[in-house]
């Protein structure tokens, strides 16, 4: 259906339909919706699951600089917790003013203007595509940390995992969060377990884990610059990606839809700060060092659990949990396209929801961009997360500095203290932004740079499409008065057959003249054929001309497309119609028999005139 176009007076809603409560008092539409325990398993793995390469990532930045420079990973991980903090705070704030979803493109576009709606969407977006291929990727180095022999299976694992969760995802968010439920309960567990043990632990009881393999860290540098603190917190908050998603998707919790997506916010910065926190002073309190072909988690398990069944229980989850974290992505994803199409951002069809509240072709198409992704980059989660957090603290920005200008607006109780924490939450991720991109430029992060006004431009053309096609159809208007006029229908006649009585008997029903018209070739074969047909036709006589059109060249849908201009030509004030009847198999294989001289015609017609085309399909059924 075509959306309104901006200016136009919308109609009136018909009265909604009250929902038949289900046998446990919740309407039937809920059953398919998000409690905040399964909010939190189906929206918030890319965070959660970010502890496996967060730590690791700011771990592997500070190893240039030797033993001194991993002395900073605990003060540096706690920058990222407070700021974690901030925006957990803020995003509560969001869910509350913002009911409907949207996230910061809700926000932004409120309060900041179309193009800071379209920038924040088009950020969102790249987050959501880059996050399935990072988590995808990220639990490989998991498992082959712990199975080497499957290091080159690398690409076909991510490709499996993907087609798995595109198909959970087809059955209904709330069946995947059951789904999900499980694997991110124990792995929350495992890792709490992994840290209390931990720090009960004054050195490793394993090394085992770590043995064998080359250590990545300089052993000449001696001095930590502010630069290298910088590029290792810009790389560390790549554990803050997927905090926003619980903001992003509040429709899809069951009411009262705000307090449990609150809740499931608040849930998610209290396990997922613990987590930063704990495994940062186990680093520091082992002294681990960054090695090649071992994870941080890896090691980290090793040296508090031992090289035994807990360890291998511990990669397990991270594998599972890293790969599953993409499931973020196909909860958010699809409800943010839903808005951009109601919009008329994107295609009307992303607004289609199907059974079971699932935005079906919004999650095929992640699917899809996110396997050509994959395959791009070959499994290489290292070529993937330099492009990763800039877009996240994009709409970070612009969702904290439209909440500033929301509550000067509203003035609701204490509104001078929470646009101060909003305040503080944009500048605070507005230089996180600022540093993640100098940082990463080189590595990757100019692509993204590109290609956020390449997709906002893109949003845009859509829009501009879809205001020209409302214009055209007066969408929001109320049309004139319909007028009956003159009808003429022509039928496109090929042989003489069942197909041919159908579609004469269905354009009397339509039109106050029928004509059929055969075209004609001049080639012997097809000159001899002609002659027969109006030979047949005269001897039938169905009560209906046949003109035979005449065409010097080996053309089907041209001579009748002509045909129909000169007839509009010579009584503007006639509506012509072409008739095109097909037959329709009552197998589908046999369609594949059909020679497509239908698609043909009317390719043609719609082409060169205004002519309404009706597309006639008999069904070919046995016999008795």
């Amino acid at each position: 259906m075509t959306a309104i176009p901006p200016g136009h007076a919308a109609p009136a809603p018909a009265p909604a339909a009250v929902p038949t409560p289900a046998p446990g008092g919740a309407p039937p539409a809920d059953r398919h919706r998000l409690t905040a325990l399964t909010g939190l398993a189906a929206l918030s793995l890319d965070a959660l699951a970010s502890v496996a390469y967060g730590p690791e990532a700011i771990v592997l930045v500070l190893a240039a600089a030797g033993a001194r420079g991993l002395g900073y990973a605990l003060p540096v991980t706690l920058a990222v917790v407070a700021l974690l903090a901030v925006l957990v705070a803020s995003y509560r704030q969001v869910i509350a003013a913002f009911p409907d979803g949207g996230g910061s493109y809700a926000v932004a576009g409120r309060h900041l203007g179309r193009r800071s709606a379209l920038l924040a969407a088009a950020s969102l977006i790249l987050d959501y595509v880059l996050n399935v291929a990072v988590a995808v990727t990220a639990g490989v180095p998991a498992l082959t940390s712990a199975v080497p022999a499957l290091h080159d299976h690398r690409l076909a694992l991510c490709l499996a995992v993907l087609a798995v969760l595109t198909a959970v995802n087809l059955r209904g968010t709330a069946d995947a969060a059951r789904l999900l439920l499980a694997p991110t309960a124990f792995f929350v567990v495992a890792l709490l377990v992994l840290v209390a043990v931990g720090l009960f632990r004054d050195a490793p009881v394993s090394t085992a884990a770590a043995d064998g393999h080359p250590a990545a860290v300089s052993g000449d540098a001696t001095t930590v610059g502010v630069l290298l603190l910088l590029k290792a917190f810009a790389s560390g908050c790549s554990a803050l990606t997927g905090v926003e998603a619980l903001a992003n998707a509040v429709p899809s919790f069951r009411a009262p839809a705000v307090r449990r997506a609150r809740r499931a916010e608040t849930a998610l910065g209290v396990l997922l700060g613990a987590l930063l926190i704990g495994l940062a002073v186990l680093i520091s309190r082992f002294g681990l060092r960054p090695v090649e072909g071992v994870t941080v988690l890896a090691q980290l398990a090793d040296a508090a659990l031992g090289h035994h069944a807990a360890f291998y229980a511990v990669q397990g989850a991270t594998v599972v949990l890293l790969a599953l974290s993409a499931n973020t992505s196909f909860g958010g994803l699809p409800v943010l396209l839903k808005l951009l199409a109601r919009d008329n951002y994107v295609p009307h069809v992303f607004g289609l929801r199907a059974d079971r509240q699932v935005h079906r072709h919004g999650v095929l198409a992640l699917a899809v961009v996110s396997a050509v992704l994959l395959i791009a980059s070959g499994g290489d989660t290292n070529a993937l997360v330099p492009l990763f957090a800039i877009g996240v603290f994009v709409g970070f920005t612009l969702a904290q500095a439209g909440m500033v200008r929301h509550w000067r607006a509203a003035r609701g109780p204490r509104w001078r203290a929470k646009a101060a924490l909003n305040g503080l939450g944009a500048a605070l991720t507005g230089v996180s932004a600022v540093v993640v991109t100098a940082t990463k430029f080189r590595d990757g992060a100019w692509l993204v740079a590109v290609a956020l006004p390449l997709l906002v431009a893109a949003l845009l053309a859509v829009h501009r499409a879809y205001e020209r096609i409302g214009d055209r159809l007066g969408v929001g208007r109320l049309p004139d008065a319909p007028r009956g006029g003159r009808s003429l229908v022509v039928v496109p006649v090929g042989a003489l057959n069942r197909l041919t009585q159908e579609a004469l008997s269905a354009a009397a029903s339509l039109g106050d003249e029928v004509r059929a018209v055969t075209v004609c070739h001049p080639d012997p074969e097809d000159r001899a054929r002609t002659a027969a047909l109006l030979r047949d036709w005269h001897r039938w006589d169905p009560g209906v001309p046949l003109l035979p059109l005449h065409h010097a060249r080996r053309s089907l849908g041209r001579p009748v497309a002509g045909h129909v201009r000169a007839l509009a030509a010579a009584d503007p004030g006639t509506r012509v119609t072409v008739l095109i009847a097909e037959a329709e198999p009552d197998r589908l294989w046999h369609r594949l028999l059909q020679n497509q001289r239908g698609a043909v015609v009317a390719h043609a017609v719609r082409r060169d005139t205004d002519a309404v085309i009706c597309r006639l399909r008999i069904r070919l059924t046995q016999r008795p």
